[in-house]
Order: structure tokens, then C-alpha cells, then sequence
């Protein structure tokens, strides 16, 4: 079994990314080869020159939601902060829906005046039903002072159907917390409209409609995939490099800490995921001709690894998947895994140390030496590949 502290590391504050690399394939890309011991730092740029013609890259194009919104309470005046996580069912001439809250005295039927993104009022207002309990520990991923989630209902002053339209109208970039302190530390100010461009990959598109879908977007990005631009993809494909899209809506459980002395025994979060049938078709594909499958991210491994086979994609092409590996996994479909730099003890930095013959101890190497080479880490971060 693999221990949490083995996942652990110091990370100064100036190595967290508070804004992407301009432009975004500028970023730094430290190379690993499982089959050797030299390390290249190259640019995020370079990526189509490490792959062969024919190889596969499968790309998680989840769009992420503007999940945060800002009010204040109707009775006191109160600011209120909260996170939007998903839809719930009822609701006629308004909207239901499950969030995480940041105020004082959460009391059913307390009402919140929801703010548009310039801080005006929106028109909407927010009503809290009842508690919605918290199993996966989202709250202390977001921040340890939000509350555990509530169930709300959102109502419109003037129209029903705005009330559906919530998250369009008054939400905000979901930027995670750590991004968002390292910037409040460093007083910088970056635009809503600079941040929901940058926080979303060129790709993200909204997924084919599927049985048991059960959200219709993600709260954090996919990261990997921020480094792509249209220029480096127009040269992967001038190069025979083939792309697939799957799907994996991101909840904040992937940024949950491990708490428990093993990584294996951490209560692991649920998350909805698809392969499309077209994608499915292009891995049998490059597997059959012996080419590779590169995961972009964690979340497209995720994805991946969560199919017994490719005929299981085929036959049941959407599933919600509790997948957590680790050192000793035996990889069933990816070959290769392009990835940023995250956080200490956390399940991804297990992910990542599965797909490398030295395991976290050969994981905290290579970060260390990041450090070193002024590579910048989490979300924003610059970009890791295993060959």
C-alpha cells in the first residue's frame, strides 16, 4: 500500500501559477521516458515532435460551468459566497440545485439576492431549503469555512425561465482556491472575462447526449488540456497524430487531500464519465496497430481505466466511476500520460505515480527538480509528460 506522506512536498508560494503561460503553449514540459533516466525540459510547443504518426490522444472536452456566484442576504446584508455542484430534481417556476454556501447562520428559507458578475443585483434570488449533507468532503476542498451544501431553489423577479438560466446570468469562473488566495497575497487583479477564457480548453464542447447523464458540465478544468492551442493542434494532425474525445465531469472531490495513512483507504469521490462510441472506434484502432494511447490529464485516464475493455465503451458508454489508482495498477488502455504538477497528498499525484517504474519516490524526484527548473505548478502550472 502506498502512504500519504510519501506523497507529500514543500512548494514555495512563487512556484503557484496565478495566471496561464501566454501564449499557452509556451508553457514548460518536463519529459520523462519510463525506459530511461534522462530528463528533457522542453515547451509545451514541442509536444507533436515527442509523438509518432498514429498515436492517439484522448482529450477530456468537459466545458467547465461559471460555478461561483456572490450575494447577500435579503434580511441582514450580509456577502455571501457559493459553488454551484449540481442540478436536483423538482422545482416548477423555479430551479433547484445542490451548492456549497459561505455566509453566516445557514437557516432554511434564509433568502440570498444573487449578484451579477459586476457585482450589480441580478434579479434572481437564492432560497435555502434544507441541508444537503456533504459525504464526499467537498467543502474542505473548496474551503474549510464553507458549509457542507445546501439545497436551494432559485426564483426570478420578473421571469420563470431566468430562474433556469441561473449560472449564465450571475455565475463566475470556479478558480481554484489556492489560485485565488496566491493572487489576493500578491495583490493582482485579473478580469472575470479574462479568467472564464483561460479556465477552459480550446476543445471543451458540450458532450453527446447519454443515458444517466447526470450533471452537464465540470466545476474545476480538466488542466492538461489548458496547454493546448489551435496551432499546436493543427500540427499534431499535419503529423498523423489523432485526437478522441471523451468525457469526465470534474467535481471538487478531485482536489480532496488524502487523510488517511493509505491512499488505497481514502473514501474515493464519485464522478459521472462517457466514452462516445466514436472515441471507442479510434482506440481499438491505434491499439490494434500498435500505436499509443496519451491521456491528456488525469481525468481522461480516469476515464479510460474506468471501461473493463473497449467492447464494455461500446456496450455501456457512460458510467459513474469511484476509480483510484495507484502504484502496482496494471493499466488497461493508456500508454502514456500528459499531466500537470498538483497538489501534495492527493489522488493524482497517486494516478501519476502509477504510470512510472519508480513510483512516488521517483514522483517526488521529478518534482523536485521542477523546482529547480523554475517550473510553475497546480492548475495554471506548466505541463509534465510520461512516455
Amino acid at each position: 500500500m502506498l502512504r500519504t506522506s510519501e506523497l507529500d512536498y514543500q512548494l514555495p508560494d512563487s512556484a503557484v501559477a496565478t495566471s496561464p503561460a501566454s501564449p499557452r503553449d509556451s508553457a514548460k514540459l518536463m519529459v520523462i521516458r519510463r525506459g530511461s533516466s534522462h530528463v528533457e525540459h522542453l515547451r509545451f510547443s514541442d509536444l507533436p515532435g515527442l509523438l509518432n504518426a498514429g498515436d492517439l490522444l484522448v482529450r477530456n472536452c468537459t466545458a467547465v460551468l461559471p460555478a461561483r456566484f456572490r450575494g447577500i442576504r435579503a434580511d441582514t446584508g450580509g456577502k455571501v459566497e457559493g459553488l454551484y455542484l449540481s442540478d436536483e430534481p423538482g422545482g416548477n417556476n423555479s430551479h433547484r440545485c445542490r451548492v456549497l454556501l459561505k455566509m453566516r447562520r445557514h437557516t432554511p428559507g434564509a433568502e440570498i439576492r444573487l449578484h451579477n458578475p459586476a457585482g450589480e443585483d441580478s434579479g434572481l434570488r437564492m432560497v435555502l431549503e434544507s441541508r444537503a449533507g456533504s459525504p464526499l468532503g467537498e467543502a474542505d476542498a473548496v474551503d474549510a469555512a464553507i458549509d457542507s451544501g445546501w439545497i436551494v431553489r432559485i426564483e426570478s423577479d420578473r421571469d420563470a425561465k431566468l430562474a433556469h438560466d441561473w449560472l449564465n446570468r450571475v455565475g463566475l469562473t470556479p478558480l481554484p482556491p489556492y489560485i485565488l488566495a496566491a493572487r489576493k497575497k500578491q495583490a493582482i487583479d485579473v478580469a472575470e472575462a479574462a479568467d472564464r477564457a483561460a479556465y477552459q480548453t480550446v476543445y471543451a464542447s458540450e458532450p453527446p447526449a447519454a443515458a444517466g447523464r447526470a450533471e452537464h458540465g465540470s466545476v474545476a478544468a480538466p488542466t492538461a488540456g489548458l496547454h493546448f492551442t489551435p496551432a499546436v493542434l493543427d500540427r499534431l494532425a499535419a503529423r498523423g497524430i489523432a485526437s478522441a474525445d471523451v468525457v469526465l465531469h470534474v467535481g471538487l472531490g478531485t482536489f480532496k487531500p488524502v487523510e488517511t495513512e493509505h491512499v488505497e483507504e481514502h473514501p474515493m469521490h464519485t464522478e459521472w464519465c462517457m466514452v462516445p462510441p466514436t472515441a471507442a472506434d479510434h482506440i481499438a484502432r491505434a491499439k490494434g496497430a500498435g500505436k499509443r494511447v496519451i491521456a491528456v490529464g488525469t481525468t481522461a485516464a480516469r476515464t479510460l481505466e474506468s471501461f473493463a475493455s473497449i467492447d464494455t465503451m461500446r456496450e455501456t458508454n457512460a458510467c459513474s466511476t469511484r476509480l483510484l489508482i495507484t502504484p502496482g495498477y496494471s493499466w488497461k488502455h493508456v500508454d502514456a500520460l500528459l499531466t500537470n504538477f498538483h497538489l501534495p497528498r492527493s489522488t493524482l499525484m497517486a494516478m501519476v505515480s502509477a504510470m512510472l517504474p519508480g513510483g512516488a519516490t521517483q514522483l517526488r524526484d521529478l518534482y523536485a527538480q521542477a523546482l529547480s527548473h523554475g517550473y510553475r505548478f497546480y492548475s495554471f502550472g506548466d505541463a509534465m509528460v510520461v512516455l
